[in-house]
């Protein structure tokens, strides 16, 4: 008997005993999109606590049928949690447990639920989680990209010049960088990656993650751009990796002896525009133009 089943069949026979709850907040994960990617003692804790906050009461509730897991449902969402929350936390108060839950994975990355946690803690009641999946993470973990560091951006800005700004202050992150995307957005996004930290800048994009046609695209941004502008039509949810800023080397240095850029760059600045600096440093070291035009822009606006 499958996990599905087997936890349906005990519920509804009766023969499950559903484990008492302590007062609290429990922030739930859920499947990213296979149904099955979930912890039992997720499933506990659902099928435990006295209401379910979920972002959509629609979207949750066919992950809970099938589960065959019958607890009142609210909504809670960006909409209404100046409404909702301070009600939560008063049925909190009153000695009840509240599960929260997003539409997909891990509450609170990219989701509603800080307001909530915040709100929880401020009333000194117990905030716990129940970890699970995480799309981020996924993603990570099967890109191939650094992961001892990384860091996860959400949703890059829908305002080009936003975009850009934000896109140029991590030129010299050398953490793997992580973003949300849609498909309209893709390749506007991929470009302006490129333009910014450069085309030959390895990064993937993984693709409806876990489920059927999850797929993983790898290789610069130059290359990921030609084939997704190839595409016909580009679907599902998206993740965009990019790896961190490693510094350059010169192609005649035999010794492999790292260059410190950043300070070349500033020296440069003194008597020369951003883009005189790039090529002047481009043609005596062999270095990448745009590479060393982004460095050169992010020191300027730090400066």
């Amino acid at each position: 008997m499958d996990l599905k089943r087997s936890f349906q069949y005990t519920i509804r026979a009766n023969t499950y005993v559903v484990p008492h709850l302590k007062v609290g907040l429990y922030i739930v994960s859920t499947p990213i999109g296979n149904m099955d990617d979930i912890s039992l003692r997720a499933l506990e804790t659902l099928a435990g606590s006295t209401v379910i906050a979920c972002e959509d009461t629609r979207t949750s509730g066919i992950l809970l049928n099938y589960y065959g897991i019958n607890r009142p449902k609210i909504s809670y969402n960006e909409h209404n949690a100046h409404i909702r929350g301070p009600h939560l936390i008063r049925h909190i108060l009153e000695g009840h447990s509240v599960a929260l839950i997003s539409d997909a994975g891990t509450p609170l990355i990219s989701d509603p639920g800080n307001r909530l946690v915040n709100e929880a803690i401020s009333a000194n009641l117990k905030v716990i989680p129940i970890p699970g999946a995480a799309s981020p993470i996924a993603a990570l973990i099967a890109s191939g990209l650094e992961n001892r560091s990384f860091r996860f951006l959400g949703f890059l800005p829908n305002k080009k010049s936003k975009m850009m700004i934000k896109l140029t202050s991590l030129v010299n992150e050398p953490d793997t960088l992580i973003f949300f995307e849609s498909p309209k957005r893709l390749v506007k996004t991929l470009e302006r990656l490129s333009q910014i930290m450069g085309g030959r800048r390895t990064a993937v994009v993984a693709r409806e993650l876990t489920k059927v046609h999850e797929t993983f695209h790898r290789g610069s941004l130059s290359k990921l751009i030609q084939e997704f502008d190839d595409m016909e039509r580009i679907r599902g949810e998206i993740i965009i990796l990019v790896e961190g800023y490693k510094r350059l080397m010169t192609k005649e240095s035999n010794d492999k002896k790292n260059i410190d850029i950043e300070s070349l760059i500033r020296e440069s600045l003194k008597i020369m525009k951003p883009s005189q600096a790039a090529s002047d440093i481009a043609r005596k070291t062999g270095l990448n133009r745009s590479e060393l035009y982004a460095i050169a822009m992010t020191v300027k606006t730090v400066k």
